[in-house]
């Protein structure tokens, strides 16, 4: 999209974000997020702050900034507002949770650490977000979205200091990270009509078993290599050989299909 077609949609992107950051107390502060969301929208590769503000004919490199890395403004109620206002225009058909990677050079972008990164194809330096997004064969919204932080993370406290990442936050693997945002958009009264997942959501029996427990219907990938023994089959421990010696692990008498 080129500033010819983002001037031509101006009134409607100007209603849209008079609703959406309706929740932010200062009129700069919307006329900030006003520039940064035409910003995203505009053509070109990079979306870093420098290059948006170099392609906006009012962009100001240091407000924009300032707006997205030192303002304080609460994120959640413009998230809930996209919410509400996507969910009824897409009429999503599934809601898709993914990992959505971000290639980084350097080791001070927050979560930044060499794993597999899928914009790649293989393992890199990258950042790592999860995602639930709603979704049709024609469209796709965002509605959750959150950081992944690997472990090496949790106890580096000079990296942890200088990109602020606050005390609380920790390492928590992608799957309750899923979770977490599923339960939030239940909170505001959001359920998926179905959830899918690849085999790296899919192959994690706690999982499924939570989605189950939250009455969610799924349709996930598992890997090739997945066994499965029938439904109320205990593992049975063998008899103790002798009276020396470690006790046998519980095991299955028959091999899973």
């Amino acid at each position: 999209m080129d500033t010819r077609e983002v001037d031509r949609v101006r009134a409607e992107l100007a209603s849209y974000v008079a609703d959406v950051f309706v929740s932010l107390r200062r009129k700069d502060q919307r006329a900030k997020s006003d520039c940064y969301l035409r910003g995203l929208m505009l053509d070109g590769r990079r979306k870093s702050i420098q290059a948006m503000a170099a392609r906006l004919p009012d962009g100001n490199e240091q407000n924009l900034q300032q707006f997205v890395n030192q303002s304080t403004w609460d994120p959640v109620p413009v998230q809930r507002r996209i919410c509400e206002r996507m969910l009824p225009l897409i009429a999503p058909t599934a809601w898709v949770i993914d990992d959505v990677s971000l290639p980084k050079d350097g080791r001070m972008s927050v979560g930044v650490a060499p794993q597999y990164c899928g914009a790649l194809g293989k393992r890199a330096n990258c950042q790592v977000a999860v995602s639930v997004h709603a979704a049709t064969d024609t469209a796709s919204c965002p509605l959750q979205w959150r950081l992944f932080l690997p472990r090496s993370w949790e106890a580096d406290n000079d990296r942890r200091t200088s990109t602020r990442v606050p005390s609380e936050v920790t390492h928590r693997e992608k799957w309750r990270l899923a979770l977490d945002m599923l339960d939030t958009l239940a909170e505001w009264d959001m359920r998926p009509p179905v959830v899918v997942a690849d085999a790296a959501y899919g192959t994690n029996a706690q999982f499924r078993a939570a989605l189950t427990d939250r009455g969610i219907h799924y349709v996930l990938a598992v890997r090739a290599d997945v066994s499965a023994h029938p439904l109320g089959v205990e593992p049975e421990a063998p008899p103790r050989n002798g009276p020396i010696g470690c006790w046998p692990q519980p095991r299955y008498r028959h091999p899973a299909p």
